[in-house]
């Protein structure tokens, strides 16, 4: 029971951020700076923001179950890392009027990656814990 707060409160607070960022800022209600830095995005017509908003926003949903389910949590991690590190670098270029505090963004960001890698670090001792507590 005690590696429950371990690995599972993490991974639900990881897949927290995931379903706050893709359902509410940018499904229902949708926030209007996200909506602004998708808008300023070149060669991207004004009628596939809201497809795309909403294609983004269920695909981070899935991404926040995926976290939770535990499965292949390193791959996990990488598919997290790599659209962290995409939208910070993408915001940042195409919409930092509509950021107003960059380096807060960054900071936080750091601090949500050490507990991505945190929640995949310790996935793995758990799966073979609970196969050595089945036999």
């Amino acid at each position: 029971m005690a590696h429950i707060g371990r690995t599972r409160f993490p991974a639900v607070a990881v897949a927290l951020m995931w379903w706050y960022e893709g359902f509410w800022c940018k499904v229902f209600p949708g926030r209007a700076d996200q909506r602004a830095i998708v808008e300023g995005l070149p060669l991207l017509p004004g009628s596939a923001v809201t497809p795309l908003l909403v294609a983004l926003g269920l695909a981070l949903v899935a991404l926040g179950v995926w976290v939770v389910l535990g499965h292949r949590p390193y791959a996990a991690a990488v598919v997290q890392t790599v659209l962290v590190v995409g939208f910070n670098a993408g915001g940042l270029l195409v919409g930092a009027q509509y950021i107003p505090e960059p380096g807060r963004l960054v900071v936080q960001d750091l601090g949500f990656l050490a507990l991505i890698w945190l929640v995949a670090a310790r996935r793995p001792a758990d799966r073979a814990a609970q196969a050595v507590g089945a036999r």
